[in-house]
């Protein structure tokens, strides 16, 4: 019971009753749940129009489409074409970026001369940015007779190219022919040659696994380096060597047993 004040007059007041049968009371209740039900119908109508409509937005629509004009290609080198690139992402021209397979464009460009390495990367909204790692020649090792002229190696051993001559600052290097092993060898130390005394490497020449001899560029000293084991090591001692007042004018620098190493 609730008690209400009008006017003048205070006393408990019967709030007022909506449905005073039962009749009307189960008629109320029908149209709330048919109410209800409605209501729910509409909102599931509206999530479905919804869903379907990112999902024609993200894998249908143009507005995500693949634009090959804001294609970017990087780490070409200089012995991948980009173009052979860039027509391998053509190809995919106009697929929406959701649905873009990038392992299968990636395998795909790996495929193209030159490529070592990959990464495809969507540039939202309509971008892409293909990161490449290419095979850089680090020897020319002269084919095998009757021809005459070089195949470019990169360090893994390799083609990556051919040339009549050995280009500008690459070593042309002297192996037994087929003695895998051997050459090997030769680019495992030629790999981890620090810029500035590979660019002054002339030749390279090696009968066995450890046997890797250097001829520096412009009538340099001969480096006789051994095998591929305890570069850090050797590389630091013919630094101290080739600094030393009293090596001056050496014409070659032994460094086969850097704990002992010789200059002639």
């Amino acid at each position: 019971m609730t008690t209400y004040t009008v006017g003048r007059f205070s006393g408990p007041v019967r709030p007022a009753v909506v449905s005073t049968t039962s009749r009307e009371r189960f008629a109320e209740r029908a149209r709330a749940r048919r109410n209800l039900a409605r209501r729910q119908v509409v909102g599931a109508a509206a999530g479905v129009v919804g869903v379907g409509a990112l999902g024609w937005l993200l894998l249908l629509s143009p507005v995500l489409a693949l634009d090959v004009t804001q294609l970017e290609v990087t780490g070409a080198g200089t012995v991948v074409a980009v173009d052979q690139v860039v027509a391998v992402v053509h190809e995919r021209a106009g697929t929406p970026l959701p649905r873009l397979d990038t392992v299968g464009l990636r395998d795909q460009v790996l495929e193209v001369p030159g490529v070592r390495e990959a990464r495809v990367v969507r540039q939202w909204p309509r971008g892409l940015a293909v990161q490449l790692v290419s095979r850089e020649p680090v020897a020319a090792v002269p084919e095998e007779a009757p021809a005459t002229g070089l195949v470019l190696l990169d360090e893994q051993g390799v083609q990556v190219g051919r040339a009549d001559a050995a280009p500008a600052g690459l070593p042309v290097v002297d192996v037994p022919v087929g003695d895998e092993r051997t050459l090997s060898a030769v680019l495992h130390v030629l790999e981890q040659l620090p810029p500035d005394l590979l660019g002054q490497v002339a030749s390279v020449a090696a009968a066995s696994q450890d046997t890797v001899t250097m001829q520096l560029r412009d009538g340099g000293p001969r480096i006789d380096w051994g095998s591929a084991e305890q570069t850090p090591l050797k590389l630091a001692v013919l630094a101290a060597l080739r600094a030393a007042p009293e090596a001056a004018g050496a014409s070659v620098f032994d460094v086969s047993a850097p704990q002992m190493p010789i200059t002639k």
